[in-house]
């Protein structure tokens, strides 16, 4: 009867462990980019953990709150900062990829009606090897950094 109990116990203390061990995808700070009314688009952003010993790949993702969703970064062409979609986002083994501003992100196109600051974004990703990871994040207001125009010690 103890070794019942006992092994029971064990069981019960390990299964959340289990659990958690089985996670091969992490996600943390998601959030995506609220826009002024009228805009379109938006991205989402995010860091996403691979927390296996084999390299995956961001394959696709999808939304509620838009008509499109796809996996985008930004490159510079001819002295041009440019926006494209890629087909997948990479995720090596045992890392971390950040999605953010001016990098890897996920484009959120044609928006729909509700989608505003202190609401959530329901996003799904989906990866190679056929997991789907369901994320919600706020919708945040962004305020961009004023550059100093101060003369930084230069004379004129």
């Amino acid at each position: 009867m103890l070794r019942k109990i006992v092994v029971t116990t064990l069981f019960t203390a390990l299964l959340p462990l289990a659990a958690h061990a089985e996670a091969l995808f992490s996600v943390e700070g998601a959030y995506a980019r609220a826009v002024p009314p009228g805009q379109p688009n938006s991205a989402a952003f995010m860091s996403i953990t691979n927390h296996g010993d084999r390299d995956h790949a961001l394959v696709s993702a999808s939304s509620s709150v838009a008509d499109v969703t796809e996996l985008h970064t930004h490159t510079m062409e001819d002295g041009m900062m440019k926006m494209r979609q890629v087909e997948k986002i990479d995720l090596p083994a045992g890392a971390t990829v950040v999605l953010q501003p001016g990098g890897l992100h996920v484009m959120l196109i044609g928006l729909k009606e509700g989608f505003a600051p202190d609401t959530q974004a329901e996003l799904t990703l989906r990866f190679d090897n056929g997991e789907e990871l369901a994320v919600e994040a706020p919708v945040k207001r962004l305020r961009m950094k004023m550059m100093n125009h101060d003369n930084h010690g230069m004379s004129h």
